[in-house]
């Protein structure tokens, strides 16, 4: 059966606004592709800025997989002062002088966050506890115990050292730094962690997240840009990256002989040769078609999406 045409079906990579949430820029793109069919993989804070990866159409379906990518961020942390939020947007909570800090202490400090780390997420974040979220029970008033989870921090590099002085006057110290992450790791925590650790508190200033697993800065665009070419008669409209290449770009290919396709779009568990990843394969076939996501269960190919 012939796929009803419904407009925009791929990736665009969006360059989010500071103020933003990710659920705002998800309504701005429905407004421009016309399709309600629009979602992220991986939101960002209202603070941050960078790549926001949304998905047109059937490239919904891709989404759930590209957020359990790696991702970068650079970001000025803030020692000397500790908000509610662990970030700008939250009320100051603590403070204490933060001049004449030694670069080995904090590069020590770095080192311990460094790797495979047990992380105890933002009280004000997005994350479930017992079917309520964890913001709406700061927000209620109560007193909220979020358990520790794995994550990888696979680099942590402090760029700058500069003193300061806050609003409030107290000396800071703001570092300049970036990160290379796994999926679900809190930066504004490993600040929170770091002034802890040096025993002056501190909170993040500024994010921006430059890459969600292949998909960097340089393919991002502005909603601005973005509405510029939807409004743009005589323009291609609206930037979309098509499904074959944002697969061929995130995951392993796998390329399948005719036979093999027809199988596998119906659903049949082919045989499936060993990839050098745990995660999803992309398989097309041999005009170059993406057909499906697939894992390996028992040397066999599971789908986990089929396109074609």
């Amino acid at each position: 059966m012939k796929r009803k045409n419904t407009g925009p079906d791929g990736l665009v990579i969006v360059d989010k606004p500071s103020g933003f949430t990710s659920h705002d820029v998800v309504a701005k793109m429905r407004g421009m592709a016309r399709t309600r069919r629009v979602g992220h993989a991986g939101t960002l804070d209202p603070m941050a800025t960078g790549v926001l990866v949304l998905g047109i159409e059937r490239a919904t379906k891709l989404l759930g997989h590209l957020a359990l990518t790696e991702k970068e961020y650079v970001g000025t942390v803030r020692l000397g002062q500790t908000t509610v939020t662990d970030d700008a947007e939250g009320e100051i909570t603590a403070s204490k002088a933060a001049h004449g800090l030694v670069r080995a202490d904090i590069d020590a400090g770095v080192a311990v966050l460094s790797g495979a780390i047990m992380q105890v997420p933002s009280k004000v974040s997005a994350i479930k506890i017992d079917g309520k979220r964890s913001y709406s029970r700061v927000r209620d008033g109560e007193e909220v115990e979020i358990p520790a989870r794995p994550v990888t921090v696979s680099s942590f590099v402090v760029h700058s050292v500069h003193e300061a002085e806050a609003e409030d006057g107290t000396p800071v110290t703001d570092l300049l730094v970036s990160v290379t992450c796994s999926s679900g790791t809190y930066i504004r925590a490993l600040a929170r962690d770091l002034g802890e650790g040096l025993g002056v508190g501190g909170h993040l200033t500024a994010l921006r997240r430059t890459r969600v697993g292949p998909y960097k800065l340089d393919r991002a665009r502005t909603l601005e840009q973005l509405q510029g070419a939807v409004d743009d008669t005589e323009g291609a409209g609206l930037p979309v990256m098509p499904i074959g290449e944002a697969a061929a770009a995130a995951f392993i290919r796998w390329d399948v002989t005719v036979a093999q396709s027809r199988l596998l779009v119906n659903g049949a568990r082919i045989p499936m040769p060993l990839f050098e990843t745990d995660g999803p394969v992309a398989a097309f076939d041999p005009d170059g078609t993406f057909l499906a996501l697939v894992e390996n269960q028992g040397g066999r190919a599971k789908s986990l999406a089929v396109f074609a």
